[in-house]
């Protein structure tokens, strides 16, 4: 891979001295720089690394008005050796483009993407947190800024890397209700993509499930609500009798990285994996026989959000105690033990900062 000319403005002075490793609350804590560049004339220029701030932005600016913005997440971690490795960057370089498409937004060369994430990474290495199951968060995201008031794609775009030292994420099981009035998405809308407009429009169903004291919402879908697609902003994962089962991704659900991840794992050790079509019914069905052995929630932030109850209309299915599992609980040791290098890397997903 060719280097990418990247400007570097380094800060005067580090803020990381300053940080409490041992609390380290999501997505408040942010680290000294950025990396930015921005789409002009048909083209991405002025690719830099500078200190963590603000954009000053103009009223008319398009993303205010019209949408146009999406992002990815992404983790960092240092090996037992201190070298700083992340996960398959590549594929979220990939999403990215995928999202882009669908909202008709510039997409970002996915090498030049890698290699941005790799040098922002290795400079701010020190905000990496020491901590197992802690990592540096990473949040690519691209907007439009186009100052024009008019439905139509904007011209120009500013795609901007920053990080973000970050705890285990949903350490407890989790109390879920599944979500029977609000729609997250169908397919050929825009579920599958990583838009802004679909996490803004997953707020009120999941503030009045928390009014019920749920933690999430799982969505439905299909021609009558009744087909499983995800849970809160995770893909979802079950282990039926022994197998393990997760919604097909038919448009409308996010083609998460870690669920992709999940099933080559699983495969490459003998379990059996589905992928298909997941009706409620089932799942009540497989809960009153006894055999619904685990259900969990698959994504960057968390890895693994393991699921203690479920609500459909009056009826609670209580899930086994988590220290019964074997599957989610294997699945989250694989992950961190990548991210250390504890477990060997068979498919190539690390990449050295």
């Amino acid at each position: 891979m060719v280097a990418t000319q990247i400007r570097t403005e380094k800060v005067q002075q580090s803020r990381v001295q300053s940080v409490d490793w041992n609390n380290l609350p999501f997505g408040k804590i942010f680290s000294d720089h950025m990396f930015v560049s921005d789409y002009r004339n048909g083209e991405w220029t002025d690719d830099r690394i500078v200190p963590f701030g603000h954009f000053t932005m103009h009223p008319a600016s398009m993303v205010l008005h019209y949408g146009q913005t999406i992002f990815e997440g992404m983790k960092a971690s240092k090996l037992a050796d201190g070298t700083p490795v992340l996960l398959s960057p590549l594929d979220h370089a990939k999403r990215l483009n995928a999202s882009a498409r669908r909202l008709m937004m510039a997409e970002f060369p996915e090498e030049r993407f890698v290699e941005a994430v790799s040098q922002l990474v290795a400079l701010d290495q020190d905000w990496i947190p020491p901590a197992e199951g802690s990592a540096l968060y990473l949040r690519p995201f691209m907007f439009a800024t186009d100052e024009f008031i008019g439905v139509r794609p904007s011209d120009s775009y500013r795609f901007c890397i920053f990080t973000a030292p970050v705890g285990p994420y949903y350490a407890k099981p989790v109390r879920l209700v599944v979500e029977q009035e609000y729609i997250r998405a169908v397919p050929g809308g825009t579920g599958e993509a990583k838009a802004g407009g679909n996490y803004a429009a997953s707020l009120l169903p999941a503030y009045l499930a928390q009014q019920k004291g749920f933690d999430q919402v799982v969505w439905m879908g299909g021609p009558k609500q009744t087909q499983i697609q995800e849970v809160g902003t995770m893909n979802i994962f079950f282990v039926i009798d022994g197998e393990v089962v997760t919604p097909a991704t038919d448009g409308a659900i996010l083609k998460g990285i870690t669920r992709k991840n999940f099933i080559a794992i699983l495969r490459d050790k003998g379990y059996q994996v589905t992928e298909r079509v997941v009706e409620i019914d089932e799942i009540v069905a497989a809960h009153d026989a006894g055999k619904l052995e685990e259900m969990f929630g698959a994504g960057t932030a968390a890895v693994v959000s393991h699921v203690a109850e479920l609500q459909y209309k009056d009826k609670l299915m209580v899930l086994p105690d988590v220290a019964e599992r074997k599957i989610g609980p294997m699945l989250k040791k694989h992950i961190d033990g990548l991210r250390t290098g504890a477990v060997e890397d068979k498919f190539n997903w690390l990449v050295r900062v």
